[in-house]
Parts: structure tokens; sequence; C-alpha cells
């Protein structure tokens, strides 16, 4: 298996990603990262670290912090890597992931003007967790990069100020237990389900299938799943079959009726339909903006 030493958000030593989109300001740095399956080591780096894993599922062997975390890596799982913490990661299948490394300053200036103190502040290493506000957080900043930051840097600051909001309140020593108490689905049972949602986008799938792998009534799930991720399962479907068409899209390889079928859609027309409300252009225009 080939090897790979990378700095990601330091001077790069050594061959980059196979496919890599970058963005920055001085608060945030943003990476859309794709690469074969390897060994991966990264050395660590003066920023706070979010990955969140982009497409397909995958498996993955993760080392950091004198901790191991081997697990099947599903579409929307974020990682949280603290400053110059190193990690070594055994990669079997492709691995596309969305790399955000925010500036500590952002996240020292969020305790202060709480006030707090910042010098008790600690980023924790997170491995495979869900959280909709970092993911949707996220999807917002892709969604920019890839439109070649229309909205400018105002825009990106204000997300930067938004994620390390997000990370001091839930993922830092600082982070409080929140005393509300809000039903959603346990954790594993929805990695379940988005797992089998990924390894069957091309398949026309019901919601009584959902339900059984959650182990649930549909009402229940239904009422559950959308709490959890912030949408019905049928929106969730349908943006996940988008998205997947998108990145097939952009590789320029297959043609927009075949990218159609292989993600669940009906025909061509029926994509496109969906592609417009969902990332505001039709496939062409995706495929035009790749040149």
């Amino acid at each position: 298996m080939a090897s790979s030493a990378t700095t990601y958000f330091q001077d790069r030593t050594a061959a980059p990603f196979s496919n890599e989109i970058i963005g920055s300001t001085e608060n945030l740095r943003v990476s859309l990262i794709s690469d074969q399956p390897r060994i991966v080591e990264f050395g660590g780096s003066p920023r706070v670290i979010v990955s969140i894993h982009v497409g397909p599922s995958i498996k993955s062997d993760c080392r950091r912090g004198g901790e191991r975390h081997r697990a099947t890596i599903i579409h929307g799982d974020v990682e949280i890597i603290p400053p110059k913490l190193g990690s070594v990661w055994e990669i079997n299948d492709r691995d596309t992931a969305l790399v955000i490394g925010i500036n500590p300053q952002v996240l020292n200036r969020i305790v202060e003007e709480s006030g707090g103190d910042s010098r008790n502040l600690q980023v924790m290493n997170r491995f495979q967790v869900r959280d909709a506000q970092i993911e949707h957080i996220g999807w917002a900043l892709k969604a920019e990069m890839e439109s070649g930051y229309p909205c400018g840097r105002i825009y990106m600051d204000s997300l930067a100020t938004a994620l390390a909001a997000a990370l001091v309140r839930k993922h830092s020593s600082l982070s409080r237990p929140s005393h509300g108490v809000r039903a959603v689905m346990p954790v594993r049972r929805l990695k379940d389900v988005l797992s089998f949602i990924e390894d069957n986008l091309g398949r026309d799938l019901g919601l009584c299938e959902m339900a059984a792998i959650a182990a649930m009534s549909t009402s229940h799930f239904n009422l559950l799943f959308r709490k959890s991720v912030g949408m019905p399962a049928h929106q969730y479907l349908i943006r996940r079959r988008v998205e997947r068409a998108a990145m097939l899209l952009r590789t320029k390889k297959l043609p927009i009726g075949h990218v159609a079928l292989e993600t669940g859609f009906c025909h061509q027309s029926h994509l496109s339909l969906h592609m417009r409300r969902v990332l505001g252009v039709t496939p062409q225009e995706l495929i035009n903006s790749c040149y």
C-alpha cells in the first residue's frame, strides 16, 4: 500500500492528494480532498481541524492522541483534531473529505466575549461524531468554495465564527451539558440508517425499509429522523442523490442520463429538476462550470 505524509494546512513537503480544492482566509482554510486507498500520516497543524466525510461509506483505521478508532465512516461523520496533534489513517477505499482548519484565535475570542478565560480552553479529540450544526456549516462552506466564493470574506468569517462557537460549546473543555430533553434517534441506529442510505442511493428506497433498519415504526422513525438530521428522510435521500450525482458529473466521465440512473433518478429531467432545486444549477450548468 502506498504511503504519504501530508501537512494539510502547513507548507507541503510531500506529494499532494490526488484531487484537492482549497480556499482560505486568515480565520479559516477549507480543502475538499480526495485520495486513493493508502496510509496517510498527518503531523499536526497549528489550527483546529474539522474533517467531514463526503460520499460513499469507507472503512478507516485511525490512530491519534494515544487512541485507536476503527469503523465504517459514513457521509457527514465528523472528526475534530486539536492543534498540533498528529494522526495516522489507514484508508481501505477511495476517500473524500471536507477538511476545515480554523484559527484557534477565533475560538479564544468566542470564549472571551462570553466572559470566560481562553487559557482554560482545550479542544477535544473527537472520532466519528455526528453534529448536525457543524455538518450544516461544513456544507455551506463547501457550496461557497465550489461556487468560487461569491459572498466574499465576510461570509467566510461569519461561518468561521459559527463553527468556533459550536466547537467551544460542544467539543471543548468548556462544554456545558445540555439540560433540555430532546428526543433523537440513538446514534448507533442513526448511523446504520445513514449507511444504508449511502449504500443504496441508486435504489427505489421506501420509508418502511429505512424504519426497519432502525427497528422502529415508520411514524416514530420519521419523527426521530427529522429531529436527528434536521430534515425528513425523503428530503435527505433526495439531497444525497443530488450531491452524489454532482460528484459524478464533476469527473466529466459519465453522461448525464447515466448519472441520473446511477443515483436513483428516473431520467435526466428528473435529476435536472431536483439538482436545480437543491444546488441552484442544472447538470449541464454544473459540468460547464468545471471547465
